[in-house]
């Protein structure tokens, strides 16, 4: 009799089977654990390589911008225009130098993260004082040390502010990679969609909004840890 009633208990379709197909379905995360993890994995270094090198072109170009003020409007012109190109053309675009890989997607999204990032590290540093530069000149300090040691503790609210906003769009943007393959949960939600697999759909979008809560978190608790005298007026008031 036990042996019939679990022979029948295992009959039963699933809540991700095709007969029932429901949208919340605990069981799928536990039997597809490795397959999720691979994707959320890839969708994080896709991601942060993308931030990465997104804030390693913007920082230049804000200090081009700032140090010459006519190409000012070329540069952010440049940059916005950028991320009016569609993801269906910047990747296919991209493909013949980078073929078929993630570094496709790292460099297609790092070019729309310049619109978020040029614009804030350039009003970041505009939003120095120039009294502040000045007294730092007059103490000795020379272009770069000014620029290390005064002028960015000083714009990084302005900055971080920029990042979380980049940040948080990649993560979204990094499934448009599914293009060509290397789109991290984007390819779970494509999957998801184009063969009407619930599960599988809603557990990778939640996952997506997850992944960019906590990277949100860690940018403002960095912030946190960088900016002592913002907690020390926090405290005062």
């Amino acid at each position: 009799m036990t042996l019939l009633v679990a022979a029948a208990a295992a009959e039963e379709p699933s809540c991700y089977s095709r007969l029932t197909n429901e949208w919340f379905c605990w069981q799928y995360v536990v039997d597809r654990q490795d397959q999720l993890e691979s994707a959320t994995v890839e969708h994080l270094q896709i991601t942060l390589a993308a931030v990465l090198v997104g804030v390693l072109l913007a920082f230049p170009l804000a200090l081009l911008a700032r140090g010459v003020p006519r190409l000012e409007t070329a540069i952010l012109g440049t940059s916005t225009m950028l991320y009016t190109i569609p993801s269906l053309a910047l990747f296919p675009l991209l493909v013949p130098f980078t073929g078929l890989s993630a570094t496709t997607v790292v460099i297609g999204l790092a070019l729309y993260a310049l619109t978020i990032l040029v614009r804030s590290m350039l009003e970041g540093l505009r939003g120095v004082p120039a009294e502040v530069r000045e007294s730092a000149a007059g103490l000795g300090y020379g272009p770069a040390r000014r620029l290390l040691r005064v002028e960015l503790p000083l714009a990084l609210p302005v900055l971080m502010a920029g990042l979380r906003v980049a940040t948080v769009s990649t993560v979204a943007l990094t499934t448009v990679g599914t293009i060509v393959s290397y789109g991290g949960l984007g390819d779970l939600i494509s999957d998801g969609v184009l063969t009407n697999f619930r599960a599988e759909l809603m557990t990778a979008s939640v996952l997506c909004v997850v992944l960019a809560v906590v990277l949100d978190l860690a940018i403002v608790g960095t912030q946190w840890l960088l900016t002592p005298w913002a907690r020390g007026r926090a405290t005062a008031r």
